[in-house]
């Protein structure tokens, strides 16, 4: 099968018919009435329709305030909603977007070739059948081709388009032109990195449904987490709402009977979802709530949290590192005098170099302006002794990711720092509770983990103990806000959020090695391409550094003893061969050294 586009001479669509208004179904509806396109939608469940008109009308009644326009606006082409598959007789093209089976897809293939011209081509959007198989089961085979799909369409958004070596060079035309005319991005996608990357995806948001379900966090942190922390286009929970609860659902479960894999096995969650008609989007209400433009009315989110922030005129750093420096800068710029405390004076007058130089990058790059350089500078200080930091009334543990390190340290900071003075560790994934424990102030302790580089970005992780003080938490919340952070809660547990949700995946993606036929690039690609990642998870492993990653596996693996958590046997294998990714040219690709 291939997805290459041979034909050179696109024609015109005329009145396209699609069958089936679920998530996909109803998204490439909208897309063709935006294109102009002359529509008739078939769907045998009235809800479906009827919410189909509704947000057709709302977003009609949308453009026309928006341009100021009355109701004797611009028309556009006709809509058809309809349950009757008799009405695609008109049709001059056809787009199949029903359930993810086999059985129902051929059906309705072979309703649609029933009813319609030997010569109109016909769409499936399957994301995980065979094209030529089901073009063979329609009975027109020359008369099938495929829209794959990997996210929901949307304006400017990627699709593969399939034509089978069976296609007629009419039906290949028609499948361009409709890609064209519907203003998507034609991306070549080859089935096996299609399926795999669905694969990875799909239990990644299994996952992240357990994770919610399980109270660990709530649904919108578990969302602001994953989207902020691994700059993804939207967040887990979000997605699973855009996809459609029963369509994952559906999906979710045909792999589990398939391959007998536990990642599959849907969340109970979803499962209880589905039974309740918590659908999504699609039908209003899921992780969110939508209007009938399908619009967030009531997102998903957590309870603001109890306690009184304490008044914060002073914060300490403790560490010379990438992040201690990180963490002192954000702080500095946004206007509280900080106290960086490094082991001698020579990682100090380095730390403190480091910062400047980072804050000339940014003057450079017009994120900050030269005074506001000097004078974020001018809040800064140094020292090597950790008594300065009783006039703090918060203090930031940086230094190494070691817990007899941290423990020692803490213990320090118990006795040095002014009672009610809020500890926080930068930490990972180490345990908070044993750093609280150290310090003999268990109510005063939290973890702040900063993402690297804490100057760029947004996320923070608030991580609690069950001694944590309300007091304390409401100051730290309040301490993210005036940093221009944004704060997600979770208790204390190795991995938190993201890299709870990102290494499981992250060691299927690796899982994938053992087989003969995977194809790295090709992997990254389709989940950049597909599903609108910023990169590939091979790509992200080599970003991470494969050394961190594998310490990262290890750690999960001690606490959780999962089978999902189970350290990598290639990875390490690559770190023991010195292999650490980008920061050293060589990890799942040789990278070029910058002249």
């Amino acid at each position: 099968m291939t997805t290459e586009h041979t034909e050179t001479a696109p024609t015109t669509v005329g009145t396209l018919g699609i069958v089936g208004l679920g998530t996909v179904g109803e998204a490439l509806l909208h897309l063709a009435h935006d294109a102009g396109l002359e529509v008739i939608a078939v769907d045998t469940d009235l809800d479906a329709l009827d919410r189909a008109a509704c947000r057709l009308k709302a977003a009609a009644q949308a453009r026309a305030h928006d341009r100021g326009e009355g109701q004797g606006g611009p028309q556009r082409a006709a809509v058809t909603l309809t349950g009757d598959p008799a009405a695609l007789s008109g049709a001059q093209l056809v787009i199949e977007a029903v359930t993810e089976d086999a059985d129902v897809k051929t059906a309705v293939l072979r309703e649609i070739t029933a009813r319609c011209a030997p010569d109109v081509p016909v769409l499936t959007t399957t994301t995980t059948l065979s094209v030529p198989r089901l073009a063979i089961a329609s009975g027109r085979p020359e008369s099938l081709a495929g829209l794959r799909f990997l996210a929901p369409p949307a304006p400017g958004g990627p699709v593969a388009p399939v034509r089978p070596p069976l296609a007629s060079p009419g039906t290949a035309a028609a499948l361009y032109a409709l890609v064209a005319a519907l203003g998507l991005r034609p991306v070549a996608i080859a089935a096996r990195p299609a399926a795999d990357a669905d694969d990875l995806v799909l239990a990644y948001l299994n996952r992240a449904a357990i994770l919610c379900d399980e109270g660990y966090a709530s649904a919108g942190d578990i969302d602001t987490a994953m989207r902020l922390g691994c700059g993804l286009p939207r967040g887990p929970l979000e997605t699973l709402d855009l996809m459609g609860i029963d369509s994952v659902h559906s999906a979710l479960l045909s792999r589990w009977r398939r391959t007998g894999d536990c990642a599959f096995e849907p969340s109970p969650l979803l499962s209880r979802m589905v039974t309740a008609g918590l659908l999504g989007r699609k039908n209003g209400e899921g992780f969110a709530r939508y209007d009938e433009q399908g619009a967030v009315v009531a997102p998903a989110g957590r309870d603001a949290g109890a306690g009184t922030p304490r008044p914060v005129t002073r914060v300490g750093v403790v560490g010379s590192g990438a992040m201690a420096c990180g963490i002192a800068e954000v702080v500095a710029v946004a206007g509280l005098p900080t106290v960086l405390v490094a082991r001698g004076a020579e990682q100090a007058a380095r730390a403190l170099a480091n910062v400047g130089d980072s804050l000339t990058r940014r003057v450079r790059r017009g994120r900050i302006t030269p005074a506001e350089r000097e004078a974020a500078l001018g809040r800064l200080e140094t020292s090597v002794d950790l008594a300065v930091l009783g006039g703090c009334e918060v203090v930031v543990e940086a230094i190494v990711e070691d817990l007899d390190a941290k423990q020692a340290l803490f213990g320090r900071l118990g006795e040095v720092c002014a009672p009610g003075t809020v500890l926080a560790t930068s930490t990972s994934s180490l345990s908070v509770a044993a750093c609280a424990r150290a310090a003999g102030r268990p109510a005063d302790v939290i973890g702040l983990h900063f993402f690297n580089p804490a100057p760029v970005m947004r996320l923070v992780e608030l991580v609690h103990t069950p001694e944590a003080h309300e007091d304390v938490l409401a100051t730290a919340r309040q301490l993210c806000r005036d940093l221009g952070k944004t704060a997600v809660e979770c208790p204390d547990r190795t991995g938190f959020i993201v890299n709870r949700l990102l290494f499981p995946y992250l060691g299927d993606a690796l899982a994938l090695l053992e087989d003969a036929d995977t194809d790295i690039a090709a992997t990254d690609a389709a989940v950049e391409q597909g599903h609108g990642y910023p990169m590939g998870p091979f790509a992200l492993l080599d970003t991470i550094g494969l050394d961190v990653s594998l310490a990262i596996q290890e750690r999960l693996f001690d606490d959780f003893r999962l089978p999902e958590l189970t350290p990598s046997t290639a990875l390490a294998e690559l770190v023991a061969a010195g292999a650490l990714g980008r920061k050293n040219k060589r990890g799942f690709r040789t990278h070029e050294r910058r002249a």
